[in-house]
């Protein structure tokens, strides 16, 4: 029995020895693929906004990944004005994208009207393949390029404009899909649809984007999004310090102020220009206060558009933008703010409609328009006679308009009737 069982044992080695040895000496010839079947993976990234830390990381991520599974051709769709990376870490990254491995590094400047400006033109020339898509522009040493005019320069190699025939297709880029055949590394087939053929390209396209946690801090390191959310951060702050308790005012206010800090951090911020940005809350608080704008409101102004228009050092932000911060901001200091104060704490804790015959002091001349105080708050008044009344003069509440108060000298004024 035991001899027998040693027997079948050796014979079973034998057996396997031998399929081991076929397996070895004469692998499993791979299939043909079938016809239109995939042949290989292209990676297509859009990038688009500047090219900051985000961005950066983004693209050598989705590089390496291209690298690691072998893709055929690695191709950044481009639409972008300009790059705030340091020039080290701008040039690693161009560095990179020049010296792949494995992989072919192609960069598409489209759709048309897009725009690879200032240093973001470099990419395109460290691409092994580029084209820019009809209306297009890309900027070489300061100089902007069209579609037609960056092949004669030697900048891209592949032209925007697509000379289609039957059966063929000169190499274009009018499309991301006419790039993508017109790259040499893509193989393509040929489709035809009624009495056309297309040529359509043989392989597999993997489409890659920002997260989206990623793409909210890129989006809010963009010029004119991280100045506004800043700017509108520290208003809300201020009108919630003026306020009894926190409310939501306060915490979309925290939001804005850390997202455009994080902007603002991210991009050429000059750092005298936030300190101005922040003086001028500072003195739009102290007019708040006192529920009338005066000499530190004027100041304030002046300060905030200092600020505004010295933030950012090489980037200019548009006129739009500007207008709508300092307007913005102007309007909301003069009236919107001490109106809300007002509405939202002096209003309800001083009840207006007992206060016609309450008598106060003047706090600034009312001639006719001033400030005057009333049990303990400040309020916006005007006077109901021809007679200004001196800062300092006893007053009396007489009518209530909104929230301005008529008020009225307590020497020579009518009785209250209920008095």
């Amino acid at each position: 029995m035991r001899t027998l069982s040693r027997t079948l044992l050796a014979i079973l080695t034998l057996i396997g020895s031998v399929l081991m040895g076929v397996a070895t000496a004469s692998p499993a010839r791979a299939a043909d693929p079938a016809p239109g079947a995939p042949v290989g993976v292209v990676d297509v990234v859009q990038v688009s906004g500047y090219i900051d830390a985000i961005v950066a990381d983004f693209l050598l991520r989705s590089l390496q990944e291209a690298e690691r599974t072998r893709s055929v051709a690695f191709v950044v769709q481009l639409d972008s004005p300009g790059s705030v990376l340091s020039e080290a870490r701008l040039s690693a990254l161009l560095d990179r994208l020049h010296n792949p491995s494995g992989t072919t590094v192609a960069v598409w400047v489209g759709p048309s009207g897009s725009d690879a400006g200032g240093q973001a033109g470099r990419l395109v020339q460290a691409a092994t393949h580029a084209a820019l898509a009809p209306g297009s522009h890309v900027e070489i040493d300061g100089v902007s390029l069209g579609a037609d005019e960056a092949p004669a320069r030697g900048i891209t190699d592949i032209g925007s404009k697509c000379q289609r025939a039957r059966g063929s297709l000169e190499g274009c880029a009018a499309t991301i899909g006419d790039f993508l055949v017109s790259l040499p590394e893509v193989a393509t087939r040929q489709v035809e649809r009624g009495q056309q053929v297309r040529v359509e390209p043989l392989v597999q396209t993997r489409f890659g984007q920002l997260g989206l946690a990623n793409r909210m801090l890129h989006t809010a390191a963009s010029p004119p999004v991280a100045y506004l959310l800043f700017v509108m951060g520290m208003a809300l702050l201020l009108f919630e310090f003026f306020t009894a308790g926190v409310g939501v005012a306060g915490l979309v206010g925290a939001g804005s102020l850390l997202l455009g800090a994080y902007g603002l951090a991210a991009l050429p911020t000059r750092e005298a220009a936030v300190g101005l940005l922040i003086f001028a809350m500072f003195g739009y608080g102290v007019d708040v206060q006192t529920g009338v704008p005066r000499v530190w409101t004027g100041i304030a102004t002046v300060s905030f558009v200092a600020g505004s228009l010295l933030l950012y050092d090489g980037l200019n932000l548009s006129w739009i933008t500007l207008l709508f911060g300092v307007v913005g901001m102007t309007l909301a200091m003069l009236g919107g703010m001490p109106a809300m104060v007002r509405t939202r704490f002096s209003t309800p804790t001083i009840g207006r409609e007992w206060m016609i015959g309450d008598e106060g002091t003047a706090r600034t001349a009312v001639d006719p328009e001033g400030t005057v105080m009333v049990r303990g708050a400040p309020w916006r008044a005007r006077t109901n006679r021809a007679t200004p009344i001196a800062a300092g003069d006893p007053v009396r509440v007489a009518a209530i308009e909104g929230l301005v108060l008529e008020v009225e000298p307590t020497d020579g004024a009518a009785r209250d009737y209920r008095r």
